[in-house]
Order: C-alpha cells, then structure tokens, then sequence
C-alpha cells in the first residue's frame, strides 16, 4: 500500500528484457544523496512510476564520474508488461519512487495500491498562471467509470485531484501546481507521452457493492450515485489535492 506521494525521482540504470531469470529486471539508480533505501531489506516494496514491485537486489552503481549511487533492482512480470509502460522506459528515464506506507505515516494523498489499471496517454499539457492542467486519455475506456470530478487518481504514482471528467469524448483533466512540478515525472512529459494510470479502489468496492444489492439494475444505475457519494465524501473529508 502507498499514498501517492512521491519520495524521490530516481532514474533508469538497466532495463535488461532477459534476465538470469529468463524474465525482465530494472535496474534504478537514485541521488548520492538520496535515504531511500536506508534500512531497506530484499523482498521490500518499492513502487516504480505506480507499480509495486519488489526489490530483489540492493546495492551501488558508480557513475562514469566515479560517483557512487544507491540502486535497486525489480523483477518485472509479463502481466505487468502488458498493462503498464515500464516496458517502455528507457536507460536514463526518470521514474518516481515510493516505498510501502508504514503504519505510522500521515496519509496525505490516498490509498495507491500500485495495481495499474490502464495506461493513459497524456492530450495537452496546458500553463494556467504557475500551475499545469493536464488533460489524459485512458486506453481502457473502462477506467473512466471511475473517474469523477474531485476523486482521486495515481498517475505514474502520484496522487492527484481530477478537475475535469468528459465521459463522452474519454478523458479527463488534473492540475499540478508549482510545488508537485519539481517533485514528479508527469510535469516532465508532452502530448502523446503515457503515463500508468490506477483509479480509487475505493470506487471499485463501492460499486460491487452497490451493484449486487441493486441486482439486474445495478451497473445503470450505480454509476451516477457512486460519483455523488465520492465527490461529497472528497468535499467533507479534504477538499482538493494536488
């Protein structure tokens, strides 16, 4: 489990597509500087760009300056290939960090799984004074079901408020201010880059829920009162987020 908020920006050292393991590993180097991986154990839960995964190997990597960086590597399994972009990434790709909350964390943005749903690919990125909006189209239209004004999303695992829904033409809209700019990969990426896309889980209980009391008529009907309850309990509970 995760909040969404990212820690730290590292960067790809290796993507190796046939590893020791006849499978795919990632290698990730993170600052000299960085803490990330102070008193982290193998088998530890790291997710990368909104996909948990689990660190199979600790160590450093020295840089052609002669730096020494800390690094970890991830198994990646085929499934997670066919679902997110981590496939994609290249040597040098920036990816956000975050390790498993622990219990005694604040919860600043929401409960992240780091289960992607879909991919989506970024529309326009558009300045609005010292903030971004960020318009996004799924690939599964699927997602959208659960995607309303004021909820939340994880986009590349960063928790973020939607600020516009539109259904009918398949996308939808956050914002990043200033300050979540200099802290995430998304402020970095243009129209027709992608990004891994995870909807509230919550929304996912709440219909089943929902739609098995309701019976035959559930799914037509549990949609519009799933994004009134969502947006109302967003309202009461923290207002918007970015």
């Amino acid at each position: 489990m995760f909040t969404g908020l990212v820690e730290e920006i590292g960067v790809v050292a290796e993507l190796n597509p046939h590893d020791e393991t006849g499978g795919t590993s990632l290698t990730i180097a993170l600052p000299a500087s960085s803490k990330l991986l102070e008193g982290a154990l193998l088998g530890d839960s790291i997710s990368v760009n909104g996909v948990c995964l689990t660190a199979t190997h600790l160590s450093t990597i020295t840089t052609d300056n002669g730096q020494q960086q800390p690094s970890f590597k991830v198994g990646i399994a085929p499934e997670t290939l066919r679902l997110t972009n981590l496939g994609d990434l290249k040597r040098d790709s920036p990816v956000n960090l975050e390790r498993a909350v622990r219990a005694d964390t604040r919860m600043g943005g929401h409960f992240v799984q780091g289960h992607v749903d879909t991919t989506a690919d970024v529309v326009s990125v558009t300045p609005d004074g010292n903030a971004l909006t960020v318009r996004l189209a799924p690939r599964s239209l699927e997602a959208l079901r659960y995607v309303v004004h004021k909820g939340y999303v994880a986009l590349d695992g960063t928790s973020l408020t939607v600020t516009r829904v539109d259904d009918a033409e398949g996308w939808f809209e956050v914002m990043l201010i200033a300050y979540t700019q200099e802290k995430v990969v998304l402020a970095r990426k243009a129209a027709g880059d992608s990004v891994n896309l995870e909807v509230d889980v919550l929304a996912k209980y709440a219909e089943k829920s929902m739609a098995g009391y309701l019976g035959a008529q559930g799914e037509m009907l549990v949609k519009p009162m799933l994004e009134d309850i969502v947006q109302n309990l967003v309202a009461q509970a923290m207002g918007g987020h970015s």
